[in-house]
């Protein structure tokens, strides 16, 4: 009987689990790119960010997620550790969000919801209604498991042996103890805390212990961010830090209230809760609300002893650093809701590569620098090496659970990081152009220099407005970028009829004009490159617009 009970309950535990990782991933599959955007825009202070973590949590039913994500962003420098400390407290109360649903005890209505997200997953053909329907099964499970769990506790009471050592349970430190560990090895407190309110609905634990547990969860909380953190730069180790500060200095507060007036909170708790599940979960959502109220003045504070206690800073990793990845990669924290912002960022940087060294690359053309012709090979070089390597962590990362807009925009980030190569593969040969012309003697007239900067110049403006449009979804440049490329396009055709005219009136020698010629035909290709670079980040429909 004993061993039926206790495998009823690991099955339902194990559904329960099931339940919430599904309906956690299918949100932010479906919605994970509108959530990071609202992190982005609504966190320039505490207060707003605060909110926003409240909201964020709640819709995604995960603090871990959440903070998971901030540590990310922190990392890739998207948010600041002020802004961060802001979400993170608001993703403890947002937190609190799962174990009110679960007191509310829908396990009837499981049934139905399961098999209604169910047939849509089987039968509906729009991807996005199929991950919404996802979230639907996800909850369905999650309660079915809640159902499970709270039928095989029931039966709990009949033994013995589970009773006594659930009512010996009488020691604070030892319950807080507890409520850690348990939570650190299922890495959700929502879920830690779901299972004590099933124990109290039951009478397998007493009001007063719950309260330490709850206490004890919250740390245990802690650990999903401080294990991404760990590859990451320190920024990201003090973002989780943070988090792990509010919950350890929150826990110490609350334990130190409980201890001196345990009987008046237990009181006010009772006296808004039906029922010791409403009791539990009111609790963990009044600690965390009280918590946010008495650390909130002191965020920057908190942030402030992160410095300390991680002093120092990341060596930096600069534009001509050879053949190391800066935003992404094995040494920065994965998060699939911010892996493709984190791409972006990384091919920002290899676009300012190339276009430096395009411009090193023409320098060189022009005053035979020796050492800059060596350097444009060189960077050249550590160019091929960031094309492989984001070429190979989109591959990765597109095996992942990534949101659905996100899933959208893998194909284009293949194209921007094959066109800003071509646009290295050119400043390559305009190098080897400037051999040429070092080991030949051939000289190049001061006008066709001058039409070479000319073009040079449209040319680097339309790089940066489309990388611009590309890195930072400016769309307001795009007129600019077509009005430029068509520029450029008419240039390189008037430059090649005046390099004509001069070469049939012995202006210049037959070698300087195949060297012109090939160095305009070369900026032209560059500028079509960039083009599809500031294009890369318009959908299909946009795209048709223009092009009628």
């Amino acid at each position: 009987m004993s061993v039926s009970i206790l495998l009823s309950m690991a099955g339902g535990l194990g559904l329960f689990l099931f339940g919430m990782k599904l309906m956690s991933e299918s949100i932010e599959k479906v919605a994970g790119a509108k959530l990071r955007r609202i992190l982005e825009i609504f966190t320039t202070n505490h207060f707003t960010g605060m909110l926003v973590g409240i909201v964020f949590t709640g819709i995604i039913q995960s603090s871990s997620a959440c903070t998971v994500m901030v540590v990310s962003f922190v990392n890739s420098g998207l948010m600041n550790l002020y802004q961060a400390a802001g979400v993170i407290f608001g993703a403890n109360i947002g937190t609190t969000v799962t174990s009110q649903l679960v007191s509310f005890n829908l396990s009837a209505a499981a049934p139905v919801i399961l098999l209604t997200g169910a047939l849509v997953v089987m039968f509906c053909k729009k991807q996005k209604l199929v991950k919404f329907a996802e979230v639907i099964v996800g909850f369905g499970i999650l309660f079915l498991g809640l159902s499970n769990m709270s039928g095989a506790m029931s039966g709990m009471k009949d033994m013995p042996q589970i009773v006594e050592l659930l009512s010996s349970l009488k020691n604070p430190l030892f319950a807080i103890l507890v409520g850690t560990v348990l939570t650190a090895i299922i890495q959700s407190s929502s879920v830690t805390v779901s299972i004590v309110l099933l124990m109290a609905n039951q009478d397998l634990l007493g009001l007063d212990i719950t309260l330490f547990i709850i206490l004890g969860c919250n740390i245990g909380a802690c650990t999903s961010a401080l294990l991404a953190s760990m590859a990451g730069k320190k920024d990201a180790k003090r973002a989780a830090l943070i988090h792990f500060l509010f919950n350890v200095i929150g826990t110490v507060i609350m334990y130190i209230i409980l201890m001196l007036a345990m009987e008046p909170v237990k009181n006010v708790i009772l006296a808004i809760s039906s029922d010791a599940g409403r009791f539990v979960a009111n609790a963990h959502t009044i600690f965390k609300i009280f918590q946010v109220i008495v650390l909130f003045p002191f965020a920057g504070l908190i942030v402030k002893m992160t410095y300390l206690i991680i002093p120092g800073e990341d060596k930096k990793v600069g534009y001509r650093d050879n053949y190391q990845l800066k935003y992404i990669g094995e040494k920065v924290v994965f998060n699939p809701a911010t892996a493709v912002v984190e791409v972006i960022k990384e091919l920002d940087r290899m676009a300012s590569l190339a276009s430096e060294n395009l411009n090193r690359a023409m320098n060189a053309l022009i005053t035979l620098d020796e050492e800059d012709i060596e350097e444009v090979y060189e960077v050249e070089k550590n160019i091929n090496f960031l094309n492989h390597a984001i070429t190979n962590y989109l591959v990765k990362i597109n095996q992942t659970t990534l949101p659905i807009e996100d899933l959208k925009s893998i194909g284009s980030l293949f194209h921007v990081v094959n066109d800003i190569e071509r646009i290295g593969d050119h400043a390559e040969n305009i190098a080897d152009a400037a051999v040429q012309r070092k080991e030949t003697g051939v000289s190049l007239s001061k006008q066709a220099q001058k039409e070479l900067g000319e073009m040079l110049d449209m040319v680097n403006t339309l790089i940066r407005f489309s990388v611009e449009m590309f890195a930072q979804s400016k769309e307001e440049h795009l007129e600019d970028v077509l009005h430029l490329e068509d520029a450029v396009d008419e240039k390189e055709r008037e430059l090649q009829r005046a390099h004509v005219e001069r070469l049939t009136q012995n202006e210049c020698s037959p070698e300087a004009g195949m060297i012109f010629s090939d160095i305009v035909s070369g900026l032209e290709r560059v500028a079509d490159h960039a083009t599809n670079i500031a294009f890369s980040i318009l959908d299909g429909e946009k795209e048709e617009d223009i092009g009628s």
